[in-house]
């Protein structure tokens, strides 16, 4: 196997054990620890494996509902480290949903359509298309919202919350930020999550939002 083809390889891994380990940790997701575990433990030593394994120390160390408190506190409630990418460069505004349906579009062209209610920009669904994705394409969904991460792991890494070794991992497939994503992150740190816009809704048009059945 080539050296490009390894290095696809062993990335998809890590978008697919991320997205599965960015997911709320409830009782399905502790099922299957071990496998995930193991999983990891089989990555070729990288840094970004070892970085699953340090989230993993502490995953599996932990009690259940702790684990639960920690992750609505942190992901869910928190916006400087929420896991919907466009919210930090647009916000609520309306510009939103042109971001939203591109991802969509990307991901129907790609051959993997969105399925479920979840938003395209949310990570997990970003990371699970990137792992499955044909070669090439993956990584540029993640790479377009580099800033972004950067800055979920920022706000992570200033909580010190194990989150934080998930966001390296991604990131440390992805290398360097560019100047252009330098100068983002600067500029998105400095001004904070943009504000809410209340009564506008709806932000995203009706092709990438979940339906009033799929809510229920």
């Amino acid at each position: 196997m080539a050296l490009g083809t390894r290095r696809r390889a062993s990335a998809a891994k890590i978008y697919k054990l991320c997205s599965l380990l960015l997911g709320y940790p409830d009782e399905q997701l502790r099922a299957g620890q071990e496998e995930i575990v193991e999983a990891i433990a089989e990555l070729p030593r990288c840094p970004a494996g070892a970085a699953l394994q340090r989230f993993c120390a502490w995953w599996t160390q932990t009690a259940p509902l702790v684990a639960e408190q920690h992750y609505v506190q942190t992901l869910d409630l928190n916006k400087r480290s929420g896991l919907y990418l466009t919210f930090y460069g647009e916000g609520d505004k309306r510009e939103r949903g042109s971001a939203l349906l591109r991802l969509k579009r990307m991901y129907r062209a790609a051959g993997l359509p969105l399925e479920g209610t979840e938003l395209p920009d949310y990570l997990p669904v970003m990371l699970e298309f990137a792992a499955a994705a044909p070669p090439g394409q993956g990584e540029v969904v993640l790479r377009e919202h580099h800033a972004a991460l950067e800055l979920v792991r920022l706000s992570l890494r200033e909580r010190e919350s194990p989150y934080a070794h998930l966001i390296d991992a991604v990131c440390l497939t992805l290398g360097a930020p560019s100047a252009t994503d330098r100068a983002r992150i600067v500029k998105l740190a400095a001004s904070g999550p943009p504000q809410e816009l209340v009564g506008l809704e709806p932000f995203a048009p009706p092709e990438v939002m979940p339906t009033a059945e799929a809510r229920r």
